[in-house]
């Protein structure tokens, strides 16, 4: 039997406004992607995240500082747009779907090398990397369908065609 989730009004509304919520978040840290200090010291950001770390986690990020150095400003000025891309989809609902998966995506891999992986692991740390809660809530935003709530999507969904499994409507 298949049932859909119903919900109230006042829960879907909620979820609308949690949505757009986390989008001002993410507005927020793209706008610091944007400056001058992150675009020309992306590569120390990384360099600083192997402090303190395990063998394998240094070499890990180690590899993702070799592939940046290929074009620095590049790597900066592509994780300014996706989070930039991802703040404007959970701002306006829009594109939802594909919002949040690119933001896991960009999440994990934020958290997998600026982060560090939330370590160094030692007596006294304090928490795992905020990186990796934002893919929490964007899978959780992703489930529930966030986007279907005071949103762009429903609007978008009857246009797009083949491509509406991109938004939420």
């Amino acid at each position: 039997m298949n049932q859909s989730l119903c919900l109230a009004p006042w829960r879907a509304r909620g979820l609308g406004i949690l949505r757009i919520a986390f989008g001002v978040v993410w507005a927020i840290d793209a706008w610091f992607k944007w400056q001058p200090d992150f675009i020309h010291n992306f590569v120390d950001y990384l360099t600083g995240a192997q402090e303190g770390q395990p063998a394998a986690v240094r070499a890990w990020i180690g590899l993702w500082i070799n592939v940046v150095h290929i074009n620095p400003h590049f790597f900066a000025y592509a994780v300014a747009v996706g989070e930039t891309a991802v703040a404007i989809g959970l701002l306006f609902g829009l594109f939802s779907n594909a919002t949040c998966i690119v933001g896991i995506l960009l999440s994990v891999m934020i958290w997998a090398t600026a982060e560090g992986f939330g370590g160094p692991y030692k007596p006294g740390s304090t928490d795992i990397g905020s990186a990796l809660i934002y893919a929490i809530v964007l899978a959780a935003l992703f489930l529930t369908s966030a986007g279907r709530f005071v949103g762009v999507d429903p609007l978008l969904d009857r246009h797009l065609g083949r491509c509406r499994f991109l938004a939420s409507g």
